[in-house]
């Protein structure tokens, strides 16, 4: 048969496949999310999510040393708060927990790469990501509450803030917040596109952050929505945000695509608690090669356009990384 076009040229060997390959990761676009919680001496598995931990502060420099060392440089860190009100105060306490773990952190392994998350789920008696009016969340009396916790954020060390809350708004109050404090050179990763969503179940119970009554639809977007993923990402954009990230990942990629098509900053993919959980369990079944899947997860979010992937295999990545595996 005389055939001009043969694709299958390409594939002929491991050093081919991998010259013409499209598309090619690196360790420094892996952010690994860390739980941090008061007490000492805490490493404690969390049950919903096998071989992710807890930490106490004084125990968080031994975990940072494990990412430093399989080439890890960047964590996203969690507060768990012993103590918890109507306005989550613990979220921008000078002493709270993520303002604890930074100072220790920065102290400790400074050249790590410090992200926080922005929210005030985990700090409120209630469980919503702001301030009540009656039983709804009020959008706009929250803002200065997520200003003033980015602020004391940056203030404690971190690099980066990154909003999770999905107020209207909050970019452009951080922004100001941050500006007007001499701090105008750290950036925003913006949950800008954030689903409301049931692959959040393990994180609910690892940062017990779960809302006392109702849901979060009135804040996090409807998964049946594609353009309004694009016009929260424009927005925030627009408010100052430097990189734009999508959550979750694993059932979002058409959107992680349309938004990087839509935005000219970097976009970021959250490999969320439950793709975790689902891969590690149904690994523990023997229904799965868990390498493979991480592997083409990754590669997967990657293809559609992320630049930045958060996930909590980030060790694994890492590490096949190493051994040829993926890249």
């Amino acid at each position: 048969m005389e055939l001009i076009q043969r694709p299958r040229r390409l594939r002929g060997s491991e050093v081919l496949r991998k010259m013409v390959r499209e598309t090619r990761i690196d360790k420094a676009s892996l952010i690994y999310p860390l739980f941090v919680k008061e007490g000492t001496g805490i490493e404690e598995e969390i049950p919903s999510m096998e071989g992710q931990y807890r930490y106490s502060v004084d125990r968080l420099p031994y975990e940072l040393e494990r990412l430093s060392e399989a080439g890890v440089g960047s964590v996203m860190l969690f507060g768990i708060p012993d103590h918890k009100d109507e306005k989550g105060s613990g979220a921008y306490a000078e002493d709270g927990i993520v303002q604890k773990a930074l100072r220790e952190a920065k102290k400790r392994f400074p050249d790590l790469y410090y992200i926080t998350d922005v929210c005030m789920c985990e700090y409120t008696s209630h469980g919503h990501c702001g301030v009540l009016c009656d039983h709804d969340v009020d959008n706009d009396e929250t803002l200065p509450f997520l200003a003033q916790t980015a602020l004391s954020h940056v203030q404690a060390g971190a690099d980066m803030v990154a909003p999770s809350d999905m107020m209207d708004g909050r970019v452009r109050a951080i922004r100001d917040c941050l500006d007007s404090h001499g701090f105008q050179n750290t950036p925003i990763m913006s949950y800008a596109v954030k689903y409301a969503s049931a692959f959040y179940g393990p994180f609910r119970d690892a940062a017990g952050s779960a809302p006392s009554f109702g849901d979060r639809k009135s804040y996090q977007m409807d998964f049946h929505n594609r353009r309004e993923g694009l016009k929260e990402a424009l927005t925030d954009v627009q408010e100052g945000a430097d990189i734009i990230m999508v959550k979750p990942a694993l059932s979002y990629l058409d959107i992680v695509s349309e938004v990087s098509k839509a935005v000219h900053v970097p976009v970021a993919a959250y490999s969320v608690s439950g793709e975790y959980a689902m891969v590690k369990a149904a690994a523990k079944m023997g229904w799965i090669d868990e390498e493979k899947i991480i592997c083409e997860m990754a590669v997967g979010t990657y293809r559609a356009g992320a630049q930045i992937y958060l996930t909590y295999f980030a060790k694994e990545i890492a590490r096949f990384m190493e051994e040829g595996r993926i890249g």
